[in-house]
């Protein structure tokens, strides 16, 4: 291979990156305007469910509803899958291997708490993740009542309408998904110092299912 055909490769390989990139971003923009009309529409209708959207720039959001935040994250880079995943055995990858390279939004859930207090140790839970290709396709790995399934992958185009599901069924979810005590045995301990500088309530790490087995958690 001469430089002329590597450097065809290599321009070739940015093209791709650069078009799956810019799919990410609008679509990452998408749930960004979507997210603000759901706030806005439960606010008028539910004024206690005190629903809250914060940009965190080009890159983070957050959608904050009753005691759950969810936190979306758009990933810098695009990946591939492995070859043995099985999004890789479908027609619609076989016949251009292009489709299988996707960008990535992370969508996980906080405990509102976790924020309003500063409790820098509590535990998040990634519930889905949205896959985008050059074709502005997308599936969702991720719980049952958020995903996709990747057969899907050839037909489910991003638009406002898909976004919208997205993130009510991600918001169904973690609102059916409770907090549970803590083990007894892992937060009986504290110190004196924790309880005059008022740390204890920050240093006791809490997320939704911690120290538990939780069959959904497996799914």
């Amino acid at each position: 291979m001469n430089c002329n055909e590597l450097g065809n490769l290599i321009q070739q390989k940015a093209e791709l990156n650069n078009l799956v990139s810019e799919n990410t971003h609008q679509a990452f923009n998408i749930f960004k305007e979507v997210s603000k009309e759901i706030v806005s529409e439960l606010n008028k209708n539910f004024p206690t469910i005190n629903g809250k959207f914060e940009n965190k720039g080009d890159f983070e959001f957050k959608l904050s509803f009753g005691s759950d935040t969810l936190v979306f994250i758009l990933h810098t880079n695009i990946f591939e899958f492995p070859r043995l995943h099985e999004v890789m055995k479908l027609p619609y990858i076989k016949e251009d291997i292009k489709r299988s390279y996707c960008g990535m939004i992370n969508i996980y859930n906080f405990l509102s708490d976790s924020f309003d207090y500063q409790r820098d140790l509590d535990i998040g839970y990634l519930i889905g993740r949205v896959f985008i290709n050059k074709e502005n396709h997308y599936f969702i790995e991720g719980k049952r009542e958020v995903g996709l399934m990747y057969t899907s992958f050839h037909k489910a185009v991003v638009d406002k309408d898909s976004v919208y599901n997205i993130i009510v069924s991600s918001m169904e979810y973690v609102n059916n998904f409770d907090l549970l005590t803590p083990p007894f045995d892992e937060v009986k301990i504290t110190t004196v110092g924790e309880i005059q500088s008022n740390l204890s309530t920050k240093k006791q790490i809490t997320g939704k299912r911690l120290g538990f087995e939780f069959k959904q958690d497996k799914d």
